[in-house]
């Protein structure tokens, strides 16, 4: 195949389907995958008709620690390889830590972190080997400032996204493999509806704050052409982001403690 082709985890809504859009309006064919097969269709149609690219469908848990191999091993079967790697899939455990069994924890870990990594892992020496490559790991603003009581690995997650894709940053460069870390702020999805805090988070943070999956997917797009390591979309994110860099911990953890009960269950 003459057109490259782009894998995108969480596909089925939000920035992964997004991110989906930007990439065929690019000329990338696609590879979707999410736990909803329906979804997963209907938005593959969509980008066929739509763009004129090939798409490929993979209904796939990533909670399931095969998943990423058995991903893989489809697009291989259909004579394909990755050129274009998005771990968006992702999601939020609310409420305080000791509050969920630790099933529900190591499921959220296999999926935020170990999936990711095991993703990446598998395709960049194919990157590496053709020298192009784009791996985009969408973190959060959460990884970038203090933690906050609830959702408790949540944060911590996006952090290790973060550190990870800069470490990949630095190791790329020499091979044509860009990678970058997307921390949107607050964004217009399904996040919250599936966490459950979708009252909490509509009734305490003002609409500014709020940015479209449109606008934060084409952000991340921008970021990893440009080999930027991380990418913050929205002025009041970067604010934020460079605000809680530069006071000292003590103060940024206090200021978190004082105001995450207005978007955090505990």
């Amino acid at each position: 195949m003459d057109r490259k082709l782009a894998l995108v985890t969480g596909a089925s809504a939000g920035i992964g389907a997004a991110f989906a859009r930007i990439l065929a309006s690019h000329g990338y064919d696609l590879a979707l995958t999410a736990r909803r097969a329906d979804r997963l269709e209907v938005l593959a149609e969509e980008l066929r008709l739509r763009y004129g690219v090939e798409t490929l469908t993979v209904a796939a848990d990533l909670a399931e620690p095969e998943a990423p191999g058995q991903i893989l091993d489809h697009l291989t079967a259909h004579g394909r390889t990755v050129d274009a790697l998005v771990n968006n899939a992702g999601y939020g455990v609310p409420g305080a830590y000791v509050d969920s069994p630790w099933r529900e924890h190591a499921a959220f870990i296999q999926v935020m972190v170990t999936a990711p990594c095991e993703l990446a892992h598998r395709v960049l020496p194919g990157m590496q080997q053709r020298r192009f490559g784009r791996i985009v790991n969408v973190a959060s603003l959460a990884g970038l400032v203090p933690g906050t009581a609830g959702a408790t690995l949540y944060g911590a997650s996006k952090a290790f996204l973060v550190r990870f894709s800069q470490s990949l940053h630095l190791e790329g460069a020499a091979d044509g493999v860009h990678v970058s870390a997307l921390c949107p702020g607050f964004t217009y999805s399904e996040f919250h509806d599936v966490n459950g805090t979708r009252a909490l988070m509509s009734g305490s943070t003002p609409t500014w704050l709020w940015l479209g999956a449109d606008e934060v997917a084409a952000a991340g797009y921008e970021a990893v052409e440009a080999n930027r390591a991380i990418c913050v979309p929205g002025a009041p994110n970067k604010a934020i982001a460079a605000f809680a860099k530069a006071i000292p911990d003590d103060w940024a953890l206090a200021l978190m403690a004082s105001q995450g009960g207005r978007f955090r269950k505990v």
